[in-house]
């Protein structure tokens, strides 16, 4: 692959890599986002992000369609985000707690009903040709883009401008800076938080299928690689901004993709410790932003880790 462009192929392969690989934490950081705009936190969208990857390649394998496995993987993250908000509703019920119940839960129901899936191939989700005008196979491979991240930058885009110019994004960030300031305008805060929680849900399951049915493309069960977790990193470091989020994902997706380029080049000592580089960068993120003296800038002041 490097005899045509030499060393231009390692960022080449990063652009491609950082494209395939943002996709899951693009969608899990969103809806995580919504989720703590609320005023919730939710570490559960791991056990939701695997528990979406299975049920998108069963689905897909039954019914041949990726995009009936899209479908039910979004349905069966709701339900997952539902059922953290109906709980975390209660008195003295701790987010973080919850989240981390929910995360084994789901992890381990995927890995109960996913085990007959393991070995069925299941039809991959469509991408787009973007490379198609050259002839060199590195660069279509490269800018081969997949439907789900469009919809994913699209969708970061849209919550952007939702989240300042429309009533619906008001409400949200009312209710995730001041609880008694929403209930003195009227706003019911338990119901505008379970509908944030269930639509993360639902972002972090369509996450999950584009890791069963285009990158990597199967289901087993070791798929997630704590990408889900990482995606709550990644929105603090995004600071609750949709954008950002679209813009921090793709950093995190080259980060994942630094090991495989340098392997493509003929790098074959030392490559691998590359393939930690996603892990070493959530960590520095998360001590960079962290500080006992400061709140998190931008942070909903109901958010749990902001107090």
């Amino acid at each position: 692959m490097s005899d045509d462009l030499g060393l231009w192929s390692v960022p080449l392969a990063i652009l491609g890599g950082a494209i395939r690989v943002s996709t899951p934490f693009l969608f899990v950081s969103l809806g995580e986002t919504i989720t703590e705009r609320s005023g919730r936190i939710n570490l559960g969208l791991e056990g939701t992000l695997v528990f979406g990857a299975m049920s998108a390649y069963a689905t897909a394998v039954l019914t041949n369609s990726p995009w009936a496995g899209v479908a039910v993987a979004g349905l069966a993250g709701g339900l997952f985000g539902l059922l953290h908000g109906y709980i975390c509703k209660f008195p003295k019920v701790n987010d973080v707690a919850i989240g981390i119940a929910l995360m084994l839960f789901g992890t381990g129901l995927a890995f109960f009903f996913g085990k007959p899936f393991i070995q069925p191939p299941a039809p991959p989700l469509p991408a787009i040709p973007f490379g198609a005008w050259s002839d060199l196979p590195q660069v279509q491979a490269a800018l081969r883009v997949n439907v789900l991240f469009l919809a994913g930058a699209a969708l970061s885009v849209a919550l952007w401008w939702g989240f300042r110019n429309t009533k619906a994004g008001l409400i949200l960030r009312v209710v995730g800076d001041s609880a008694d300031a929403a209930r003195a305008l009227g706003y019911d805060v338990d119901r505008v938080r379970l509908v944030a929680t269930g639509f993360g849900g639902v972002l972090a399951g369509i996450g999950g299928s584009y890791l069963s049915l285009y990158y990597p493309g199967s289901w087993n069960e070791g798929i997630s690689s704590g990408q889900g977790l990482m995606a709550v990193a990644l929105v603090i470091f995004a600071r609750w901004n949709p954008l950002a989020c679209f813009g921090a994902a793709l950093l995190f997706g080259g980060a994942g993709a630094l090991g495989p380029a340098l392997q493509s080049v003929g790098v074959s000592q030392g490559y691998y410790l590359f393939y930690a580089a996603p892990y070493v960068l959530t960590l520095v993120l998360l001590i960079a932003t962290s500080s006992p003296d400061r709140a998190l800038a931008g942070a909903p002041g109901e958010l749990s880790l902001s107090k």
